[in-house]
């Protein structure tokens, strides 16, 4: 990502995460397990944040997060799966990048504040668009959001207002 290395640890096999207790409960599945071309996209696409205050939001591997702290970032990365949490920090500590990981649902509001709010590939369900437009603009004045050609990406877009095209796959919203 520029002009920063990393190395990380990932699963083997995001299949054999699947747990059907927590499907069947939340239908969860491990898609936080794949490091997918949206959250590349994204981490390439970030720009200058030394010293900004910056949240990523479904965060998965969290290769944005990572990018951003290794860059100067203050970061507080998000996933609700306890998995992805614990091994964003063992990447975190592998490559000598200080962030705050923290297991939260995007979808409940939090009274915290950044500078720039992230997001990449976490459209996977209609129910996700209206709550992630709306966090979002709660979060932050600027958000990155990276795509993946999701079939709920469109309804997103026009929920979450203008936005502006930055990179191939990534999109800026401002807050209004």
């Amino acid at each position: 990502m520029g002009e920063v290395q990393l190395s990380l640890l990932r699963p083997v096999a995001a299949e054999a995460l699947i747990d059907e207790s927590a499907f069947e409960q939340e239908e969860f599945l491990p898609y936080w397990a794949e490091l997918w071309p949206a959250s590349r996209a994204l981490a390439e696409a970030l720009p200058e944040v030394r010293g900004l205050r910056v949240v990523e939001l479904g965060c998965g591997l969290g290769l944005p997060s990572l990018v951003a702290a290794a860059r100067g970032a203050d970061v507080v990365a998000t996933d609700w799966a306890d998995e992805a949490v614990a091994l964003l920090r063992a990447n975190a500590e592998r490559n000598g990048v200080e962030l705050h990981a923290e297991v939260r649902d995007w979808r409940d509001a939090w009274a915290a504040s950044f500078d720039l709010a992230l997001a990449a590939d976490v459209l996977y369900e209609q129910r996700n668009v209206e709550p992630l437009a709306e966090r979002l603009r709660e979060l932050a004045p600027s958000a990155l959001v990276g795509l993946a050609g999701r079939p709920y990406e469109e309804a997103f877009v026009r929920a979450a207002g203008p936005v502006e095209h930055v990179a191939p796959r990534v999109i800026r919203l401002q807050a209004s």
